[in-house]
């Protein structure tokens, strides 16, 4: 309680707002938030750590507009709208949907990593903190035309039991978990959705099982499936998703060349939520 005050306090001293409380889920359908991206008011819905929108106004997937990223030649961040994120009530399962267009001539990083894209991390780090050090990142994006659903937990190399994602390589760690064809080399709007389930945690007996799931869908196919995953140790045994970020990213030097990409009817829960019925 009193390391929550003093965050808080700080952060009213900084002059930074408050993250907004995670509501409560809608029972019965299961989801937590959605967002249409039909106004740049995404503050006045829930998200935070972000202020600058752009919202597209035509070729949306459904609805009046979509977000959209632009990236200028050598940049890292997007110029026109900004990375954001948006708590959500605290679950061993997450559930994440949402469509993805990139602009004509995409090009990837050149490298078997990045962009970045969308994240979700855990009750074990702050509503501030970075996704690039934490007790544990989850991954969703589009690498090299293939759909990737990543972890890495590198806040986790000083604790008892240690790193669950690999050893660090160059200061980083990480699992890829890569579907097998290439989905994402075309102009078209397509459906990506992912779903988490954490692994068994045994805190008394200080043990933990290889029953984490991970699954992605593109289009409504299945193309990415574990069910042996190791997201967390009997370190962190009260460990539950309850944050999600959307921060489009190359690294420096890793843009090909100026590009966009665009996101709309985006959704998370605790179910499977699906592709839009298209009439």
């Amino acid at each position: 309680m009193r390391t929550a005050l003093r965050v808080a306090l700080s952060l009213l001293v900084l002059g930074a707002a408050l993250p907004p409380t995670a509501a409560a889920p809608a029972e019965k359908e299961g989801i937590f938030f959605s967002e249409s991206f039909e106004d740049a008011n995404l503050p006045q819905r829930g998200w935070y750590d972000g202020t600058r929108f752009t919202i597209a106004r035509e070729g949306a997937f459904a609805g009046k507009g979509c977000i959209e990223y632009r990236w200028r030649a050598g940049g890292t961040t997007p110029s026109s709208s900004q990375g954001v994120r948006h708590l959500f009530p605290p679950t061993e399962v997450v559930y994440l949907r949402f469509y993805l267009k990139l602009s004509p001539g995409w090009g990837w990083s050149g490298q078997n990593y990045h962009p970045h894209l969308t994240h979700f991390m855990t009750t074990e780090n702050g509503a501030y903190d970075g996704p690039a050090a934490t007790h544990l990142t989850l991954y969703i994006e589009p690498v090299n035309g293939k759909l990737r659903l990543g972890t890495q937990d590198i806040q986790n190399k000083d604790a008892p039991h240690g790193l669950t994602q690999g050893p660090l390589r160059g200061g980083y760690n990480g699992q890829f978990f890569d579907s097998r064809q290439v989905l994402f080399n075309d102009t078209k709007w397509h459906c990506i959705e992912a779903m988490f389930r954490l692994n068994s945690v045994d805190a008394q007996a200080g043990t933990w099982k290889e029953d984490g799931e991970l699954r992605g869908w593109v289009d409504g196919k299945l193309v990415v499936e574990r069910t042996n995953v190791v997201f967390r140790s009997c370190d962190f045994p009260n460990m539950k998703f309850n944050q999600f970020l959307m921060t489009p990213y190359f690294g420096p030097g890793l843009l090909p060349h100026a590009q966009t990409l665009w996101i709309d009817e985006l959704a998370v829960g605790n179910r499977r939520i699906g592709p839009l019925k298209q009439e």
